[in-house]
């Protein structure tokens, strides 16, 4: 089933919110859903588990686990077409390989597999920046809804990316799309250099590029957000009052070979809401 909204679920709680996010994400795309079950026999060889009528009993325990999120889904989607996937095998390498016939995918911000403090789980983590498309790690129950969608620019091909996905969500939300555009005066030998000096024919760049995209797309309501801040801490507070933050998987920021950014990496730490980390487009 190509094109399908893919959704990763291991019988959590944050699963469980993510397989919510995810049927209505297919809604709104008009697509299939496709709910995955990753079965990690090896973890049950520990042998102070001690897991009764393994391996029969591990099976049917993640066959229960992959019906109990589907028939979640269809409930919350009514009408929603929903298959099942079980796969036995490592979940990162397993949800990656399904990422190359998916639209999207999706995954809690933590799992039954991660310590219960981390912010975000390795599976979030393992697959950022990886995955052949765009990939939504969902953080909290979001119950109030806030009809904006946030993402940063700073005029690399990126965040070029991560603009587009990023109005293209804003359509089909009917929400607002604020973009972000964050600085930071650079420090020299104990002083710091003027703004105006530094960041002007940057800024006048970053400001022509936009206008160029905003002419394109009419439909959509746009703020724009310059602040002097870093970039995490501006996506951050940008969260706080939207549905879903969006960014890139690397950004001017980062070393060219980085796969994650530190700023996709950091929003994906410190969000109050979804975040949908966008592939960096191929080398040309």
């Amino acid at each position: 089933m190509a094109g399908h909204v893919l959704v990763g679920t291991d019988g959590s709680k944050p699963a469980a919110t993510a397989v919510k996010w995810a049927a209505e994400d297919a809604v709104r795309r008009h697509r299939a859903l496709r709910v995955v079950h990753v079965c990690e026999a090896w973890a049950y060889d520990v042998p102070y588990l001690q897991v009764p009528e393994a391996p029969e009993g591990v099976s049917r325990s993640c066959e229960e686990i992959l019906d109990a999120a589907a028939g979640f889904a269809r409930a919350r989607a009514p009408g929603l077409e929903v298959t099942t996937t079980l796969i036995s095998g490592r979940i990162i390498e397993t949800l990656l390989q399904e990422s190359e016939r998916a639209v999207q995918v999706v995954v809690g911000s933590r799992g039954l597999g991660g310590f219960t403090g981390m912010l975000v789980g390795s599976v979030g983590m393992g697959l950022a920046g990886h995955t052949a498309c765009p990939l939504v790690v969902v953080r909290g129950a979001q119950d109030t809804v806030h009809a904006e969608v946030a993402t940063g620019f700073d005029g690399s091909e990126s965040s070029h990316a991560a603009l587009e996905y990023a109005f293209a969500e804003a359509v089909r939300r009917g929400a607002r799309l604020r973009i972000v555009h964050a600085w930071q005066v650079p420090y020299a030998v104990g002083r710091a250099a003027p703004p105006g000096d530094v960041f002007g024919s940057d800024e006048s760049a970053v400001r022509k590029t936009l206008k160029a995209w905003l002419e394109r797309r009419p439909q959509v309501e746009t703020v724009e957000t310059t602040v002097q801040d870093h970039p995490v801490s501006a996506l951050r507070d940008a969260s706080a009052q939207a549905d879903l933050v969006v960014v890139g998987s690397r950004g001017l920021g980062g070393f060219g070979a980085a796969i994650l950014g530190s700023v996709s990496r950091g929003v994906l730490l410190h969000a109050h809401c979804p975040v949908a980390v966008v592939p960096h487009p191929p080398e040309a």
